[in-house]
């Protein structure tokens, strides 16, 4: 294969995915409905842009960064291309909901399929990607592609039953952190910070607290307890964040996340 990685659908997510993968691996090639799009993301990571037929004759690794809706599709056009491979690709699908049967049945074959549900933090090597792997996938195949996303983040196998779940919380999560780091900001703004430092404050201090829970292993419950002295300024912040029913907030948006996400692929 003269490829290791090949990325069709070079959106929000698949970029970002290309740009964490651009740390890692040189021989590289992007396509995207909007081939504009693919040639200026290309030409900033150093890879190629090519058609979809070469992408999937010649990609050792082949990403499906399409929405959900279109993966049927873009499988049943490859499939013929596919078939005619000496050496089977490794489908490897972001796809939300669509599960590794559907990928195996769109593609007319038992193709070895991972399914990764990565987060947009990827791009900066700051994500998280949730990975689950087909029995057809090999300890050569899973570290090969290990080697490939190292530069993303963090990556955490998980039984693929439970990936809509995961992905509720990592997947969605960013945009819930970029809402509640905007809100602060706004508060601070409303103090009288000037807004470009509220928001450098705010980055800063989410940030922090998230190294913090993975560092010290200590529940979030407790580092909160930590912070609020009695009498204290940041229990008063607390007690108004219970009374407006922002933990309640927070959890219904990661179901009703996790719903729509099981959702997709039916």
């Amino acid at each position: 294969m003269k490829y290791m990685f090949g990325l069709i659908g070079a959106g929000n997510m698949g970029g970002a995915i290309a740009r964490a993968v651009s740390r890692s691996v040189r021989e590289g090639v992007l396509v995207d409905r909007d081939p504009d799009r693919a040639a200026a993301l290309a030409a900033d990571l150093g890879f190629s842009a090519v058609s979809q037929e070469e992408a999937a004759r010649e990609s050792r690794y082949l990403y499906l960064g399409v929405k959900p809706h279109l993966v049927a599709g873009v499988l049943a056009d490859l499939a013929p291309i596919l078939e005619s491979r000496e050496e089977a690709p490794v489908l490897v699908s972001m796809a939300a909901g669509v599960t590794t049967t559907q990928l195996q049945a769109y593609a007319g074959k038992r193709y070895p399929v991972i399914r990764i549900m990565p987060n947009t933090p990827v791009s900066v090597g700051q994500g998280v990607v949730l990975y689950s792997k087909s029995g057809e996938v090999t300890a050569d195949q899973e570290r090969g592609f290990l080697d490939i996303m190292k530069k993303a983040g963090g990556l955490y196998p998980i039984d693929e039953s439970l990936i809509d779940a995961g992905t509720a919380v990592s997947g969605c999560g960013p945009a819930f952190a970029y809402l509640m780091l905007d809100a602060m900001a706004d508060g601070g703004v409303a103090c009288g910070l000037p807004r470009t430092d509220a928001v450098k404050y705010a980055a800063q201090t989410l940030m922090g607290a998230a190294q913090m829970v993975l560092e010290t292993g200590k529940h979030p419950d407790q580092l909160k307890n930590e912070v609020c002295s009695p009498g204290g300024s940041t229990i008063q912040g607390v007690r108004t964040l219970e009374q407006r029913a922002v933990r309640a907030a927070l959890m219904d948006a990661v179901i009703v996340s996790y719903e729509k996400s099981a959702a997709l692929g039916k």
